[in-house]
């Protein structure tokens, strides 16, 4: 939904690009020192420094943008270069999740959160819910628009732009607040439902958000494949009445 404000901030950026071209730095150097920066923002994480982990999440997503100006400004874009810059945005989003699954470990920057071994921010279940959606909403696009043949197939309910927003919303909410508000709000409601989050590992905002990202994700892939069916499926009909 957020795609449609691409270009406004394209041409915010270009000033930017051009300034980057200058240096004689190339897109494909700036997508590779993303996803080192993508590879810190898990360490911070896993050790449990939340507001660290998700300064340095922006910080690549900033870098993400700046390939692309470069691109641009430059004139240097390439097909290669836009393959380069999915495929590393797949991997960031892969350390991005790994990061927030396998933390805290060590010091816990958080006051509330309880140090029980094994105890993390998102489950492992959930953060590969959300991940694998992540990632099939991107293969179902990618699917479309080369073995579909469509120019362009970034339809659905939530874009990269929109999974990012919730997540960082969710690091927000769970680092800091002084005590754990999902579970505060819950216990507002019958004492059922919250036996009911409690056993599916929804203990804390940012699992939730996660989940809600993963929910989205997948139903994006299926408004894809409905939309990639119904494109190609037209797209056939009209060849052949022009035989």
């Amino acid at each position: 939904m957020l795609g449609k404000f691409r270009e406004g901030y394209q041409k915010v950026m270009m000033p930017i690009g051009r300034a980057l071209a200058k240096t004689g730095i190339t897109p494909n150097i700036i997508t590779g020192l993303t996803l080192i920066v993508a590879m810190i923002s898990t360490y911070f994480f896993v050790i449990g420094d939340l507001l660290m982990g998700l300064f340095v999440m922006i910080l690549t997503v900033v870098m993400d943008m700046f390939d692309g100006a470069v691109a641009r400004a430059a004139n240097m874009g390439t097909k290669f270069g836009a393959t380069f810059d999915h495929t590393l945005d797949r991997y960031a989003e892969f350390f991005f999740m790994l990061g927030i699954m396998a933390g805290p470990i060590g010091v816990v920057t958080i006051p509330w959160w309880p140090l029980v071994p094994g105890d993390t921010f998102v489950p492992w279940i959930w953060g590969f819910f959300t991940l694998f959606g992540m990632i099939m909403a991107s293969f179902a696009r990618a699917k479309a628009e080369s073995v579909g043949g469509m120019e362009n197939c970034a339809v659905g309910i939530a874009e990269r732009q929109e999974k990012l927003i919730l997540t960082i919303i969710g690091i927000l909410l769970l680092a800091l607040p002084s005590t754990n508000i999902w579970l505060d709000l819950l216990a507002f409601l019958p004492g059922s439902i919250l036996d009911f989050f409690v056993l599916i590992g929804v203990t804390n905002i940012l699992t939730l958000c996660i989940i809600i990202a993963g929910i989205l994700s997948h139903i994006t892939v299926a408004q894809r494949l409905f939309y990639a069916h119904k494109m190609i499926l037209s797209e056939g009909q009209e060849e052949n009445s022009n035989v």
